[in-house]
């Protein structure tokens, strides 16, 4: 649905898009990260056919984004992080003219407004002027207005601004709602948000994609392993060397309190040996209240990663003549 090969955008010498490619399938909800001044939002003006690229091509739903803009309009829907809307309306009034604008008649505009208004949880306000409105309400308004023409396309820049955890919570079920209708390429910095709602992340620093994958794979990757954290009651120094002697386990932490053992324990690539670390403590006739596998936040990995490729470009600029 949404293809983009080797894009790239420049101001002058600055190249704030470098060369990223990317696509997105039809019926896929995707998350769109990267610390400020990664280039995400600069590529979301691209697509949204707000900004021209420099180089590179994108299309979305066969249409090209540079040449092609009318069409991309009219099956994308899109929510800035900044909703501008018509304070002095009322909301019925402003997504009637919205309708207008996209060239709905009479009879479907009052039928989007219907289906929109329920969507976001409009109804009661749905005659308020919008000035009256909090926040968070404008957010659903701006929301209302990007699904009025009912686009194949969603472009979501932080959706949850301003809505409180009910809300955000709701919110979430309703892009998780509408990606079964919409393919939906969701930008936010509140990463379990991205966590808990996308089947993919998209990872963007210094202008380049620096990761890409389901939020579990990108977790899986923080340190090459995955820690295991247990509580034993047991001789000290016995436990920690008959855990650490477990086939794939590479490293032992043990904090002790009153007779407990709380293990921090590393392991190897691809292993789990939470079944011979249960086998062991059985045998050895311990005490055992918690084993479980404890994976690296989404928020580690985006921390380590973009740390990482933000070295990167300063060695490159301090290496240049």
């Amino acid at each position: 649905m949404i293809h983009v090969q080797n894009l790239i955008k420049e101001y002058g010498d600055r190249r704030a898009v470098d060369g990223i490619s990317f696509s997105i399938q039809e019926g896929e909800i995707v998350g769109f990260l990267g610390p400020n001044g990664a280039g995400k939002t600069t590529t979301i003006r691209i697509l949204t056919c707000y900004m021209p690229a420099t180089d590179g091509s994108a299309t979305i739903g066969g249409y090209d984004v540079f040449t092609q803009s009318m069409h991309v309009r009219r099956i994308v829907g899109y929510l800035p992080e900044s909703t501008p809307l018509d304070m002095q309306s009322r909301v019925r009034e402003y997504l009637n003219f919205r309708g207008r604008i996209r060239g709905l008649d009479r009879a479907a505009r009052e039928a989007a407004i219907r289906r929109v208004t329920e969507q976001c949880w409009l109804g009661d306000f749905v005659d308020r002027p919008i000035h009256q409105l909090s926040k968070g309400m404008r957010q659903r308004v701006g929301l209302a207005d990007a699904l009025l023409h009912d686009p194949k396309v969603l472009i979501l820049d932080e959706p949850t601004v301003g809505l409180d955890p009910a809300q955000i919570r709701e919110t979430r079920n309703l892009v998780k709602e509408l990606a079964k209708r919409h393919t939906v390429l969701l930008s936010s910095h509140i990463l379990p948000e991205v966590e808990a709602t996308c089947q993919r992340t998209i990872i963007i620093a210094g202008g380049r994609i620096v990761a890409s994958g389901s939020p579990s794979e990108l977790k899986e990757r923080i340190r090459g392993g995955s820690r295991l954290i247990a509580e034993v009651s047991g001789p000290n120094g016995e436990v920690r060397s008959a855990v650490g002697a477990v086939p794939g386990v590479s490293g032992v932490e043990v904090e002790s309190d009153n007779g407990w053992h709380r293990l921090t324990i590393e392991a190897r690539q691809g292993a789990d040996p939470r079944e011979e670390i249960f086998k062991l403590v059985k045998q050895k006739n311990w005490s055992l209240r918690e084993l479980r596998l404890e994976v690296g936040s989404l928020e580690e990995f985006f921390v380590q990663i973009t740390a990482k490729q933000l070295q990167q470009d300063q060695s490159r600029k301090e290496a240049r003549p």
